[in-house]
């Protein structure tokens, strides 16, 4: 991915605004393997509430560097009904950047709810709630140096 990036871009300047919480495993990876001049903002959402089911989108732009006039990737870490992404990449296009391009970690097959399709994708999947390299279920998880799938008795475990 980071070589596709790099061809889109070449040398630069790049502002790459990444969602918290999930996308700051693929963010530090991500920015190691790029040599264009690179600003780093972050933005956070969130609709899962402790658990697999999203609810209301909250996201809290205060973070975010000005983008004005700038070349600037959206990084998250899943791109699963697509809600999230499209309603931040909205959102900094409000902020008047030159471009505005999305990259992510897993794109989740079949779960689309949004007309959009991620600029950058390092991974496909099937429809499983996965967690590791950033990805959580009820801030568990986030530590792993692995993608796994959370298996239904342990996602009742895990609310019990």
């Amino acid at each position: 991915m980071a070589a596709e990036i790099t061809q889109r871009y070449g040398t630069g300047p790049l502002t790459i605004v990444a969602v918290m919480t999930g996308s700051l495993v693929l963010l530090a990876d991500l920015i190691r393997r790029l040599s264009m001049p690179i600003r780093v903002s972050l933005i956070q959402a969130s609709s899962y509430r402790g658990g697999t089911v999203s609810g209301q989108l909250r996201i809290r732009e205060d973070m975010m560097l000005d983008v004005t006039d700038r070349d600037v990737l959206v990084i998250d870490d899943i791109f699963d009904t697509g809600k999230t992404l499209e309603a931040i990449t909205h959102c900094v296009q409000a902020m008047s950047p030159k471009t505005v391009a999305t990259a992510v970690l897993l794109n989740k097959e079949g779960r689309r709810q949004v007309d959009m399709t991620p600029d950058f994708v390092a991974f496909h999947i099937p429809d499983e709630f996965v967690v590791g390299y950033g990805l959580d279920y009820a801030d568990h998880y986030r530590n792993l140096p692995f993608l796994a799938i959370l298996e239904p008795s342990e996602i009742e475990a895990e609310s019990t």
